[in-house]
């Protein structure tokens, strides 16, 4: 297994002498937006492409490679977000394995020293990567993972990969990221009887089960299947409750709650019409067309950065673009009692 210096005399080309990491961490101070909210988090879309296709999963069409940032444009985004006080990088897509350079990414994201990186997957390609990507740099992962059941697996995603999905969860524990998460979305009438179940299986394999509320917004144009399948999540945390030998809130992701029952851990996030959801959140996200996206539940407010990125827009110039793009942040959710 590789040693970090080996990572970092691997990784340290990507750093231009001008903008090395001690004048990165000198620069990067917290910027608020307009309503007191610290930028701690960047979400990166690199791909809409995907190996399945999930029942819940707004589909947007596939985006040719060709068009998908690079991974030097990824990296000198994320230097700007660096001097920006970010913190976290996560990864997600479409599928971001599907990526033939996602462990380059990763190691060149490493090499900007944030905090925290991770990367959502549906884990089909996991298994692979797994080893590759924890030696790059990338600390933890969340998988969606809905099912344990092959059939109900079939069902949700057209595909028949639960065993490959399996495999790459188990592996991602075995090679050390740590938490691993698995993202569960409770379908009513489809797998809203299989939690604890599911439960068991990821207290049993060192694995933290996140149950997901399905959410309506103005990105699916299909609400019908929201309305059909929607369940609502509150009830299990009602039994949670009761089981939980300790409850804990976590206030800087939504005031989500997560119960510690029997050595293993749930959490429930319920981001729908929850005015704590943009009360404290501190994410800023960037779609796989290179925007900008000021609000997970809104598209008329993104902001372009690749274009200019690639018309040769110098680091301050982009830096302002940033800043345009957090000054567009505002609740989608108010709290009329306040």
């Amino acid at each position: 297994m590789e040693t970090k210096n080996n990572i970092e005399e691997r990784v340290s080309p990507f750093l231009e002498d001008n903008f090395d990491n001690s004048s990165l961490k000198n620069l990067s101070k917290k910027v608020e937006d307009r309503y007191n909210r610290p930028i701690i988090s960047l979400r990166l879309s690199i791909t809409n492409r995907c190996n399945i296709n999930c029942l819940y999963c707004h589909h947007d069409g596939m985006m040719p490679s060709s068009n998908e940032m690079t991974s030097d444009e990824i990296f000198q985004i994320l230097k700007i977000a660096k001097t920006l006080g970010v913190e976290k990088i996560r990864f997600s897509g479409g599928e971001p394995l599907i990526r033939k350079d996602i462990v380059e990414i990763i190691e060149k994201t490493a090499s900007l020293n944030f905090k925290d990186i991770s990367i959502t997957t549906n884990g089909i390609l996991l298994a692979k990567y797994a080893e590759d990507l924890f030696n790059a740099g990338l600390t933890r992962v969340n998988v969606s993972f809905d099912t344990l059941d092959s059939e109900t697996y079939k069902k949700i995603t057209t595909k028949n990969y639960l065993k490959e999905a399996k495999k790459g969860v188990l592996k991602a524990v075995e090679v050390g990221l740590n938490p691993v998460k698995l993202n569960m979305v409770v379908m009513k009438n489809i797998n809203d009887n299989e939690v604890m179940e599911m439960f068991e299986f990821a207290k049993d394999n060192g694995l933290v089960l996140q149950l997901i509320e399905l959410m309506k917004s103005e990105n699916c144009d299909d609400n019908a299947f929201s309305e059909e399948y929607h369940f609502d999540v509150s009830l299990i945390e009602k039994k949670l409750a009761k089981l939980a030998k300790k409850v804990r809130t976590r206030k800087f992701m939504q005031d989500r709650k997560k119960y510690f029952i029997d050595d293993g851990e749930i959490e429930v996030v319920r981001p729908m019409d929850n005015t704590k959801f943009c009360e404290n959140c501190t994410r800023l996200r960037i779609t796989p067309e290179g925007k900008i996206k000021p609000c997970l539940l809104r598209n008329d407010n993104l902001i372009d950065i690749i274009t200019p990125l690639r018309e040769g827009a110098s680091e301050d110039s982009l830096r302002k673009i940033f800043l345009e793009g957090i000054s567009n942040r505002e609740p989608y959710y108010i709290n009329d009692n306040e």
